[in-house]
């Protein structure tokens, strides 16, 4: 973060004028999608603004980004980078809205809504102290993604009858300090009743006690009117993690969508998408496309619009067809199955061509990783490029790939026609099991039973998430296949970080697992240069996975806190890992598209009394 010196600033923070909006503070564009979204509360010096919906942004300079099978899949047009700033006016694209509104003064100890402050222009401070004002610690949410000022005066009266608000009295907040924790905040009025500390405020049934329902509050939508929600609301800290979750997805860039012609034409799409073949010819020769691109012609042109179109009107179909699939997470199997395909097959680096997929077997043989390890294929991804959406949030509950559907929060009051996202390039590793011998080894009944547990445990937690919304339950992906997948992702990440000099927040997975996939890409794409030398494909030549492999397996067969992680029943968040811990198996979570759950150590290397059999042990 860098704001402005407080000076430039003004009060307030306008929607509309782009010439009366002052300057904040600055944050990067992938921040806008992934930390600072729609939604989401972002702390400036002693102010707190929320990020204003898509709707309200000014996207004229915003680029456009290219996925065409992302964007069929989450039923929008295309992607647009998040608008940059410009450094000589306060024009940045992205709006804000003060919140919450609730400050208080550490000098005379008011709290109330900072306009009743009359703050100076520019200035976030008290008008009769003269200090500055400190936003308001605590926010109340529900899992449907509402959001509400904290609700102080019915806090501080409870188990008074006066109405709200009625007592004419003025809330008064004090925070000595001498303590961390909730019991040092007092809540007080003028009109006389006792003071109350927050304590017991974060209690699941403590609202609820005092009959505090959700408001249906959307204030990061303009003119957004408040919603019927029945879910109960949570309080929660303003800077806690719980308050924003995003809900995102990505893909990979692979051929034909990432090279030749159709890259050339995927920025003009939207203008071409509806024009005749004249039209298309014309537009070609007035705009001299193909002026630096000789190999193409005007025809190739309208054969690559032709088929987009008819690729889209495809996916289009299938998507209504198949509603409830889709909103059951089916996006992940249409996505990785497209995918898989590519990563298996060869794609060598064509110097003629401007390539985003480079994908290549390793030159020295792999008969012995099958042998070995029951590794059926090992592809070195030298080159791709990955899109990722913001499509949502959620609050108080984070999402997995399996729930993301359930209890999103809009980021537009109208559907959107467009996602905010950003790309990023990078290398990687794909490793192909041997089919055959995966099945042998899934069928075994104690693996079967294992993934039967977490299963179940993850069943559980959807159904209550569900709950009476309406919306079909996705079924949990957890599988022996998965959990092998997923550990093994998890083991190589873990081994790589440390032999392979990679920070393990900078490498990720993606799986592909269901009857007819069984694979795991380990890559780098990040913003920074880690990996992005060819060090990622360097772990994935034949003698150096062999070893990478062996120390892992190694590592992952005993954990130092063994026999307590082995034998667990259950383990991590809501009972869903078995064999797995910060010790072991968890990654960053910027590692894990499954927010490390779904994880088994024991599907890599059985259970030390033999009865669980490892598929590496086999």
């Amino acid at each position: 973060m860098g704001p402005v010196p407080p000076r430039t600033r003004r009060r307030g923070l306008p929607s509309t004028a782009a010439r009366a909006a002052r300057k904040l503070g600055e944050i990067r564009r992938a921040q806008l999608i992934t930390t600072y979204g729609v939604g989401a509360m972002i702390a400036v010096e002693n102010e707190s603004f929320l990020v204003r919906g898509i709707d309200s942004w000014d996207i004229s300079e915003a680029p456009f980004i290219s996925e065409p099978r992302l964007a069929w899949q989450l039923g929008v047009s295309g992607f647009r980078m998040p608008p940059a700033p410009d450094p000589d006016s306060a024009r940045d694209g992205v709006r804000a809205v003060r919140f919450p509104e609730m400050y208080s003064c550490p000098q005379c100890h008011q709290l109330q809504p900072f306009r009743k402050f009359n703050s100076s222009r520019g200035r976030a401070e008290c008008s009769t102290c003269q200090e500055s004002l400190v936003p308001s610690r605590f926010v109340i949410a529900c899992t449907h993604g509402h959001l509400e000022d904290f609700p102080y005066w019915k806090w501080v009266h409870r188990g008074n009858r006066t109405e709200s608000g009625s007592c004419g009295g003025r809330l008064t907040l004090h925070a000595n300090g001498s303590t961390a924790s909730l019991r040092a905040v007092q809540i007080g009025c003028s009109c006389g009743v006792e003071k109350v500390s927050m304590e017991g405020s974060f209690r699941r049934q403590a609202l609820r006690e005092l009959g505090i329902r959700c408001g249906g509050r959307r204030p990061w939508l303009r003119d957004a009117p408040a919603e019927v929600c029945q879910e109960p609301p949570r309080a929660l800290q303003r800077g806690s993690s719980s308050v924003w979750f995003p809900v995102m997805y990505s893909a990979l860039s692979i051929p034909p969508w990432s090279q030749g012609i159709a890259k050339l034409v995927a920025p003009l799409y939207d203008v071409l998408k509806d024009e005749d073949t004249a039209s298309i010819k014309a537009y070609v020769r007035i705009r001299k496309l193909l002026l630096h691109h000789p190999k193409y012609t005007d025809e190739d042109v309208v054969a690559e619009v032709t088929r987009r179109r008819t690729a889209e009107s495809a996916a289009v179909g299938e998507a209504d067809d198949t509603e409830a699939a889709k909103r059951a997470g089916d996006y992940r199997r249409r996505l990785y199955e497209g995918e898989y395909r590519s990563l298996s097959k060869p794609h060598p680096e064509d110097a003629e061509e401007e390539q985003e997929f480079v994908c290549e077997p390793p030159i020295a043989p792999t008969d012995a990783l099958r042998s070995s390890f029951g590794l059926a294929q090992v592809m070195l991804v030298k080159r791709l490029r990955e899109v990722r959406a913001l499509q949502s949030f959620r609050r108080v509950e984070e999402p997995s790939q399996a729930d993301s559907q359930l209890r999103q929060a809009a980021i537009s009051l109208a559907q959107p026609t467009w996602l905010p996202a950003f790309e990023v390039s990078g290398e990687g590793v794909f490793l192909r099991l041997d089919q055959e011998r995966l099945q042998t080894w899934e069928r075994q009944p104690e693996q079967v039973a294992r993934a039967t547990r977490i299963r179940q445990n993850h069943e559980r937690l959807l159904s209550a998430r569900a709950g009476d919304s309406g919306n079909p339950v996705p079924p949990s992906p957890a599988t022996p296949r998965f959990l092998l997948l997923h550990a093994l992702a998890h083991a190589l990440i873990n081994e790589w970080s440390l032999d392979g000099g990679y920070p393990a927040a900078s490498l990720r997975e993606r799986l592909y697992s269901d009857e007819n996939m069984a694979g795991v890409l380990i890559y780098t794409a990040t913003s920074d240069s880690a990996g992005s030398l060819g060090g990622v494909v360097a772990q994935g030549e034949p003698d150096r996975l062999a070893a990478s492999l062996r120390a892992a397996l190694h590592r992952a067969s005993w954990c130092s806190n063994d026999p307590l992680c082995m034998e667990a029943e259950a383990s991590g968040a809501d009972s869903l890992n078995m064999a797995a811990c910060h010790a072991c198996l968890l990654l960053p979570e910027t590692s894990c598209e499954n927010n490390n759950i779904l994880l088994d150590r024991a599907a890599l290397v059985g259970t030390p009394d033999g009865r669980v059999p490892g598929f590496f042990a086999l």
